[in-house]
């Protein structure tokens, strides 16, 4: 499955024909270098590209519209070398529809004392432009982003490459669609939303199917494309027979291949990027599908148990925005289990009844074949393995009847005291932060769902600048958290999100 596309940035400086032809020439040139030393850097996941600089309404409007009409566009960068008024950008801004980026930079790191005369002072005023455009898209109420620091610096470029992938994560929210393979678990609330209100405010289309129906894909798969997938299987990944029989577990094992190229050609060719299942509606199927769906989540599917769509959906658009990331440690679907409570080993047991994505696995890989005392169904088959020891960052996306509202917690992942070989399921234990009182506290003041869209690989600002981006309220729990102000917030944004 493919995640990542040929985005493009377009950086579009600013000014105005106040100071001449030899001033014009100097920003062009001038951004013609940062644009090369960005896209040199390392740092910037996808390509920016320079537009010609913008010195009037006329100019500008037609830039922001060719941004609109270009699909490769995921975003603009702008930035104010010189004064530009801004009542110039007035007309452009209301009519961008990608995400904004506000470079708040200067060409020179330093001041020339020697030499700087008013010449100097004319042409190199970011620190007056920048706050006149600022001005102008703060009046307006247009969200963006503002990353100020110098061009060059290796904090500045790696949060501009961080913004990026939050931008991707904006334009890509639109094209996710989710299949609901039955409903949600019954009497269950937090797993609910407004389905249509998801679709206005993210672009999310969610869509519903019996199990039958995607059973029936299951039934078309080829016993030898079965039994190649399953050799692969045995390849990838190590067997834990544990006294069962080797024909026996091989079959339960197969089935999981058979769900698994059933399901995805299901999706594939409805045109579906994550989905959702319930374990207790299972018609049609052996097992309930585990190891099948932890793979197409490590294929980049997003996937919510028990009709979670909402967390199913965000863990396919965290899969979009790190797509093709260096060094990426993975991202899962999660749940909350049980606590160690213990002073000095607190933290929470992570898992699920099967379905973890092994992108976050510490290790390789094993397949076991265990019974599962909920479904009905013959043993399935699934992946176990522990979860990398790392920081990151757990979201539940919750509908509360008026408002979406996105925590994020910082979390810390943490070994595991001991081994646990009866526990048949893949699992992580972290302390969330500040600490497991402050933050179990602050996530069920907040309405958290115990379902989480787990990331090694994102920063809490960087989903912040998502939900900011959809208009979304979002509470951050982390180190500052006190439950006095997290109390305070919550009143306030209850005001501000009505």
């Amino acid at each position: 499955m493919k995640l990542s596309k040929e985005y493009k940035f377009w950086f579009m400086p600013g000014s105005q024909d106040l100071y001449g032809d030899d001033c014009l020439r100097e920003v062009a040139e001038h951004s013609a270098v940062i644009v090369e030393n960005f896209n040199k850097s390392g740092v910037m996941p996808y390509e920016i590209v320079l537009k010609p600089t913008l010195i009037d309404s006329a100019s500008i409007r037609k830039a922001m519209n060719d941004a609109n009409m270009d699909d490769t566009c995921a975003g603009v960068i702008t930035w104010m070398y010189t004064f530009s008024p801004a009542k110039s950008w007035i007309l452009g801004l209301k009519e961008l529809r990608k995400p904004l980026l506000h470079l708040h930079t200067q060409f020179y790191q330093d001041i020339p004392y020697d030499t700087i005369d008013m010449d100097y002072m004319n042409t190199n005023q970011s620190a007056h432009g920048d706050r006149e455009f600022g001005h102008m898209v703060t009046r307006m109420g247009k969200n963006r982003k503002v990353i100020a620091g110098h061009w060059s610096d290796a904090e500045t470029q790696k949060r501009i490459g961080e913004w990026m992938r939050t931008a991707v994560g904006v334009i890509e929210s639109s094209h996710i669609r989710v299949v609901r393979v039955a409903d949600n678990m019954r009497d269950v609330a937090v797993t609910e939303g407004d389905k249509v209100e998801a679709q206005l405010k993210f672009g999310w289309q969610i869509d519903a199917y019996n199990v039958t129906d995607i059973a029936e894909y299951v039934y078309q798969v080829k016993d030898s494309d079965a039994e190649e997938l399953t050799d692969q299987y045995y390849r990838d990944y190590d067997i834990l027979l544990e006294g069962r029989d080797e024909k026996e577990f091989r079959e339960h094992v197969k089935e999981q291949a058979r769900i698994e190229i059933g399901f995805e050609n299901f999706l594939t060719e409805l045109n579906y990027q994550a989905i959702v299942t319930h374990f207790g509606m299972l018609a049609g199927l052996k097992q309930l599908p585990g190891l099948a769906i932890q793979r197409l989540m490590e294929k980049g599917y997003g996937f919510g148990a028990e009709g979670d769509w909402k967390t199913a959906a965000m863990v396919r658009l965290m899969k979009l925005m790190t797509a093709g990331k260096e060094g990426a440690m993975g991202t899962s679907f999660m749940e909350d289990y049980t606590y160690s409570l213990v002073p000095g080993k607190d933290g929470i047991l992570q898992a699920h009844m099967l379905e973890v994505c092994p992108s976050i696995a510490s290790a390789k890989p094993a397949i076991k074949v265990c019974p599962l005392s909920m479904g009905n169904r013959e043993d399935p088959a699934r992946l176990v393995f522990t979860a990398k020891e790392e920081h990151g960052i757990a979201t539940s996306l919750v509908d509360l009847g008026t408002r979406f509202r996105l925590i994020i917690n910082d979390v810390n992942c943490l070994p595991l005291e001991k081994p646990m070989p009866k526990l048949p399921v893949a699992s992580a234990f972290w302390r969330p932060e500040p600490n497991l009182i402050t933050g179990a506290e602050a996530w069920i003041l907040a309405g958290g769902a115990h379902h989480t869209a787990f990331t090694y690989d994102l920063t809490a600002e960087q989903l912040g600048d998502w939900a900011d981006e959809m208009g979304i309220e979002t509470v951050y729990i982390n180190n500052d958290t006190t439950i006095r102000s997290l109390k305070n917030e919550l009143r306030w944004n209850s005001v501000a999100y009505k």
